[in-house]
């Protein structure tokens, strides 16, 4: 897999970057900007592509 593919994100992932990306563009960004943009906060939020196991987001208070 080359670097830049979005082969591991799911369909929800995939959607929500599409979504915050319509939004950057109604707002005059450009369109590899908005792109972009929209990848980095759907990584921020969900921490990257698809991960195996359940419960893989812990909060470091919890032991």
């Amino acid at each position: 897999m080359k670097q830049g593919s979005k082969e591991k994100y799911t369909d929800k992932q995939k959607r929500q970057a599409e979504h915050i990306e319509e939004g950057y563009k109604k707002r005059g960004v450009s369109k590899k900007t908005a792109e972009e943009r929209a990848w980095a906060t759907v990584n921020k939020q969900d921490g990257g592509g698809k991960k195996s196991g359940s419960g893989r987001k812990k909060s470091s208070s919890s032991k």
